[in-house]
């Protein structure tokens, strides 16, 4: 599998989990030959493009036991299942308002035994639950999605990063955040940090607790 070329840049991925992405990888390339929850141009560098880009947070982030994360827009079930699968001790909820994603998504992760893993058709405006931390993957512009989900977020720091929202971003993010009281608390370069030119303009953000309050 192409993964092997890419584990050393995830130090802090075990061996059962690597097993559990590749059953992940073919699992999605099957659906998506039902349903398009990646763009087809790009199914052939799920793992390239998708999957890597999704697991630069296990470089940034160690979760304790019982963490509760929220995956927004979640569409083919990225991030959250990727994370679900190398967080194992965490719960995680993947929302998206698009029935047949929702009805795919859920069909990977019962396939994968993930028992950690809830997922709902539901819009994040809906949400009343509290999250240590919130995930999106250019889902929205900056300022609506953290709009929808200032508040879903619980006040802490047990986990190696703040409480917070982490958003997956390309490009210049800059004028968006013009228009935010809120700044990045940590600005992760996808580039660097995956050794890959095709991220150089993708970031990471992660927007602690108390910033989101100031939007």
């Amino acid at each position: 599998m192409k993964l092997i070329f890419f584990k050393h840049l995830f130090p802090n991925i075990t061996e059962n989990s690597w097993e559990l992405l590749e059953t992940w990888v073919d699992l999605l390339k099957e659906w998506n030959k039902k349903i398009n929850l990646i763009s087809r141009k790009d199914i052939e560098a799920l793992e390239e493009r998708h999957l890597m880009h999704c697991l630069a947070v296990t470089n940034v982030l160690k979760l304790k036991p019982g963490a509760q994360i929220l995956d927004v827009g979640t569409g083919g079930g990225l991030p959250g299942l990727p994370m679900a699968i190398c967080y194992p001790e965490a719960q995680f909820t993947l929302i998206d308002s698009i029935g047949k994603k929702v009805n795919a998504v859920a069909n990977i992760s019962d396939s994968l035994g993930l028992k950690n893993v809830e997922v709902l058709q539901i819009r994040a405006e809906a949400i009343e639950t509290k999250f240590d931390f919130i995930t999106g993957r250019a889902v929205k512009n900056l300022p609506e999605f953290i709009n929808w989900i200032k508040n879903n977020v619980r006040s802490g720091s047990d986990h190696s990063l703040e409480n917070g929202l982490l958003y997956w971003k390309g490009g210049l993010f800059e004028n968006e955040l013009s228009t935010l009281k809120a700044q990045p608390s940590n600005s992760f370069k996808l580039g660097v940090m995956l050794k890959n030119s095709y991220f150089s303009e993708k970031f990471l953000l992660h927007f602690c607790n108390h910033e989101l309050q100031k939007v």
